[in-house]
């Protein structure tokens, strides 16, 4: 088990309408979720609690490192919102969106501030976010703006395959239109550089083509020659073991980390996002984490979203919501926070 980052990690509650704030009690319930504070709405966090099984307290807090005095089997909430009424469980609710955005920018606020060591984020949904106003697609977005960072990128990993986007939450139209030479080459540089933050300072970069066969030489499309395999050329001008395009359809299979087959590379490139998000999903949505590339500071989350069918339960799994904190805590140590 890792040892506490000295300052705690910022945990959101994600949409009061969905499993959020319910995987959130339950990683208290269970003991993982030490030196975290959430920010959220308490009353939410109460029925959280109660739906969870009960008899697990909330601590108000004033400021983040107030947890340090915060007992055991307790929940330490940070109040952000203060919702006059309960958005109802498996609704779209554009308050609920808006609760859920306010946490998150306070979240980005505490940690440019350096008050958390980083911040994970439980799911939101997009529409009760579009109904409250905000237009940004998704976290990875927001946080960027709220950051002010320049360029960022969505990593999805579990213990076995990592996968970094080119593109994130756009059409698939869309994205073809968005893979350049510059967003390959940056993405690439971004994914060298974060590699360090889990260990590997030199990671081995597999690119994957955005064609079938990675476009068969020009058969089925030139993306691969004109665009993705100069900026690889590129990188690897610069010092980065990058290497590819590969046919997205056995790339990851060659990347793939196990006992019996040891992986070929420590993570793939993918043009678009379900490239990407697909393969690391099918190992185990329970196992996977998102994490954001180039922010200036640690963030994850769980790899699923807001399963309003299961809100209100008390049967949501948060065992991806766990691999979250605690890949935040490797991450936070190993960029010395």
């Amino acid at each position: 088990m890792s040892a506490p980052l000295r300052r705690p990690l910022a945990l959101t509650m994600g949409d009061p309408a969905g499993i959020g704030p319910e995987i959130v009690a339950q990683a208290y319930r269970l003991g993982v979720a030490r030196n975290t504070v959430v920010l959220g709405d308490v009353a939410v966090l109460r029925r959280a609690a109660q739906c969870t099984g009960g008899m697990l307290p909330v601590a108000v807090l004033e400021r983040a490192e107030d947890v340090a005095h915060v007992p055991p089997a307790c929940i330490p909430v940070v109040p952000v919102v203060d919702l006059p009424e309960l958005p109802a469980f498996g609704v779209v609710d554009a308050r609920a969106g808006a609760a859920a955005h306010a946490c998150i920018r306070r979240a980005a606020e505490m940690a440019v501030a350096g008050e958390v060591s980083g911040v994970v984020t439980a799911p939101i949904h997009k529409e009760a976010l579009a109904a409250s106003g905000v237009h940004f697609p998704g976290h990875t977005e927001m946080l960027q703006a709220y950051a002010g960072a320049p360029d960022v990128r969505m990593m999805l990993a579990n213990d076995e395959l990592k996968t970094v986007l080119v593109t994130i939450h756009m059409s698939l139209r869309q994205a073809i239109e968005g893979v350049s030479f510059d967003s390959v080459l940056q993405t690439l540089r971004i994914a060298h550089r974060s590699a360090a933050l889990w260990g590997q300072p030199q990671p081995r970069i597999a690119v994957a083509g955005l064609n079938p066969h990675a476009g068969e030489g020009g058969l089925f499309g030139d993306e691969e020659q004109r665009v993705i395999r100069p900026a690889v050329e590129a990188a690897q001008a610069e010092g980065i073991d990058a290497r590819g395009p590969y046919a997205p359809d056995t790339v990851f299979m060659r990347a793939r980390n196990t006992l019996e087959h040891p992986g070929e590379f420590d993570l793939v490139v993918a043009m678009y996002h379900d490239q990407g998000l697909i393969p690391v999903k099918y190992l185990g949505v329970e196992r996977g984490v998102n994490v954001t590339l180039g922010l200036p500071f640690v963030r994850t989350s769980p790899d699923h979203g807001t399963a309003f069918d299961l809100a209100g339960t008390g049967r949501a799994d948060p065992a991806s919501l766990m691999a979250a904190i605690e890949m935040a805590r490797r991450l936070g140590m190993g960029a010395g926070r």
